[in-house]
């Protein structure tokens, strides 16, 4: 029996009660279902993923095939399921909320919005503005008859403001507006994560999949992060895979791909099931 998206909820709400977890991110719902077969316990949407699969650039999707994406892998698998909801889909606080409102309706139990604005001139909102616009997609998951998991992230340090001070700033303003996960991709290093981590009372996500800026498990768990999520990085490298197996062909005209391709017993069984 399929588990209600209450009880979906309530499980992800617990996870971040427990010991830290990774939550990959799928690009589509056969790779949702490869995730799971693996026994992750959770999975979230990326948008950087989703726009790849789509053929457009990150931040070029509307909030309609944003959603229709993510039903496709919530209703892939059995598992809670978490969106990148970038900002929303608006600039308004109201937008904001709707697009939580909405993300429900598809299925999801938890969401980020972010502060970065879209405006190459003025690429993060004003610090009251964004915790407007938290503030108000809080009050949109608090009205769901489930414990919907809002993640308040902050762009700071991939839109031209490196100021940890900041980042803390805007993130406890965020735990204070009531989100339940707090983030700041990007982090320069280990030091920085322990600052955030400590800064806050919230449950910290780090996003890994930055060249350089990517730690271990165990590095960021002993820093404090509570969920660790994969970003683009599982779908850069399915790509990859892809293109160095096209390049073969049409360079060699040899096919060493498709023996490295069922050298792996566990896959082979998943794609044959």
């Amino acid at each position: 029996m399929a588990t209600s998206q209450h009880d979906k909820a309530v499980q992800f709400r617990a996870l971040h009660q427990g010991d830290a977890f990774v939550i990959p991110n799928p690009w589509d719902a056969g790779s949702a279902r490869m995730l799971a077969s693996l026994g992750y316990p959770a999975l979230a949407t990326s948008s950087g993923a989703q726009a790849g699969v789509l053929g457009r650039r990150d931040g070029k999707v509307t909030r309609e095939e944003a959603l229709a994406h993510a039903r496709a892998i919530v209703e892939a698998v059995d598992l809670p399921v978490s969106a990148d909801l970038e900002k929303g889909f608006g600039d308004t606080p109201d937008a904001a909320a709707e697009t939580i409102r909405l993300a429900a309706g598809v299925g999801l139990v938890g969401g980020s919005i972010e502060d970065a604005s879209g405006d190459r001139d003025k690429p993060l909102y004003d610090f009251e503005h964004a915790r407007e616009r938290i503030a108000a997609a809080v009050r949109a998951a608090r009205a769901l008859p489930f414990p919907f998991t809002l993640t308040a992230r902050t762009e700071s340090f991939l839109r031209g403001n490196p100021n940890l001070d900041d980042v803390i700033k805007r993130l406890q303003a965020f735990e204070h507006a009531g989100a339940d996960v707090l983030m700041a991709p990007g982090l320069p290093d280990l030091a920085a994560v322990r600052a955030v981590c400590a800064a806050v009372g919230k449950p910290v996500n780090f996003m890994a999949g930055i060249k350089g800026k990517s730690f271990t498990v165990p590095e960021l768990v002993a820093a404090g992060v509570k969920r660790i999520s994969l970003a683009t990085s599982l779908y850069r490298m399915a790509i990859t895979g892809a293109f160095e197996a096209a390049r073969e062909v049409k360079e060699q005209g040899t096919f060493g791909y498709i023996d490295r391709s069922l050298a792996t017993p566990d896959m082979n069984n998943f794609l044959q099931g």
